[in-house]
């Protein structure tokens, strides 16, 4: 994934969306939500699906409002949610892919979320994340957030009164935490009369844990982080963690950033994928289980692997991008070779006796056989072959 080129991820799931409504009852597959506006009519739409298969709508729902708030104030990465597209099959099953943008850096950032072994909505729940790591960030999510999220809970179960009392106190001794710029929350910052209400919300509801506490009404990102902090400073209960992204460096990027796509890479990738799913359908789920291994191999060793830095990385893929069948949207030939590249068309010269008359030219082209002045298309890969044109 290009960590700034964001279209297509709003482009495929709106194909999607609109490519399987008419099979749904067929299918069993409901693509819902989309971005901005359409964002906020999941929880309707997945209750609807609800009525129609049997399934629980209503859980369904809470579950789309809940992972939107983990995505929107327990991870505080920069990234404003602007797409929220949930999957839904009927037996249950679902996927949710949200998408943010850093406005600043002009980057995007995708979210996973995947039911199956889904087993906490606040613990290390994603799927993967996708981006370019910032560094420290406020992360209510890492499995070490936990004393800082009962603390919270603490706070709010004091009341609005003391709570606010304390929050009004914390965030006065904060700046020894060194917030970024873009995150810091001081006294002036907080409309006091507002985090009141909200916390006065919050206790009434009687939360019983930090996902419960996030589903208040009114509970955003900035509420959360006034109670991140002031759980900070008042017990010593961290909430900024290392950045949970995963910056993709498997298959470059469309646009010929951080490489050109290894067509030969991807097809590979996808067939051993295909004939994995294929055989775990049969029943032989010996493929899936390697996959799976490999997986958790790499993760552990991320902690204490070492190898290139990412330029070396970088400019090793570029070097071997021909080989590899390299290919970006800006060019019409494997990259590094000048051969093939789109050129817009050379108007033609005109003759000197003149410019040719309407009549001239139609002849000219009845005595002309089609197929002697119609340029041969160059053959398309695998993928782009697929697509409609």
């Amino acid at each position: 994934m290009a960590p700034h080129s964001s279209g297509i991820t709003t482009s495929v799931l709106g194909a999607l969306q609109r490519g399987l409504a008419p099979l749904e009852r067929e299918l069993g597959v409901r693509v819902c939500g989309g971005r901005g506006r359409h964002s906020r009519r999941t929880p309707d739409e997945l209750v609807a699906f609800g009525e129609r298969t049997g399934l629980d709508g209503e859980a369904l729902a809470r579950t789309s409002r809940l992972v939107a708030k983990v995505d929107g104030a327990a991870v505080q990465d920069g990234h404003t949610l602007y797409l929220h597209a949930f999957v839904v099959a009927d037996d249950g099953a679902w996927v949710v892919v949200q998408q943010g943008m850093d406005t600043v850096r002009r980057r995007a950032r995708r979210y996973h979320w995947l039911s199956e072994g889904l087993t906490s909505f606040i613990d290390a729940p994603h799927a993967a994340i996708e981006g370019q790591p910032g560094g420290a960030i406020v992360n209510l999510t890492d499995r070490r957030a936990v004393p800082s999220r009962n603390a919270q809970l603490a706070l709010v179960g004091e009341g609005p009164d003391r709570a606010v009392a304390r929050i009004r106190s914390a965030l006065g001794r904060a700046p020894h935490l060194q917030l970024p710029g873009h995150h810091a929350v001081t006294a002036s910052d907080v409309v006091l009369r507002r985090l009141h209400g909200t916390i006065a919300a919050a206790a009434q509801r009687g939360p019983v844990d930090f996902a419960d506490l996030l589903l208040t009404p009114g509970l955003g990102a900035r509420t959360v982080l006034a109670l991140a902090t002031a759980a900070e400073v008042i017990h010593g209960a961290p909430c900024r963690f290392s950045d949970p992204a995963r910056f993709s460096l498997a298959h470059g990027g469309k646009d010929g950033h951080p490489f050109p796509v290894p067509l030969r890479v991807y097809d590979e990738t996808l067939g051993l994928l295909r004939r994995a799913v294929d055989r775990a359908k049969l029943g032989e789920d010996d493929r899936m289980a390697a996959i799976r291994r490999l997986d958790d191999e790499a993760r552990r060793l991320e902690a204490a692997a070492d190898g290139p830095s990412l330029e070396a990385f970088l400019a090793a893929e570029r070097e071997a991008s021909r080989a590899h069948g390299g290919r970006s949207v800006l060019d019409g030939a494997p990259a590094g070779d000048g051969a093939g590249r789109c050129e817009r068309p050379r108007p033609r010269p005109r003759d000197s006796a003149g410019p040719e008359t309407r009549g001239e030219r139609l002849a000219s082209q009845a005595a002309t056989p089609a197929v002697a002045t119609r340029r041969e298309a160059p053959a398309l890969p695998a993928q782009l072959s697929l697509l409609p044109r």
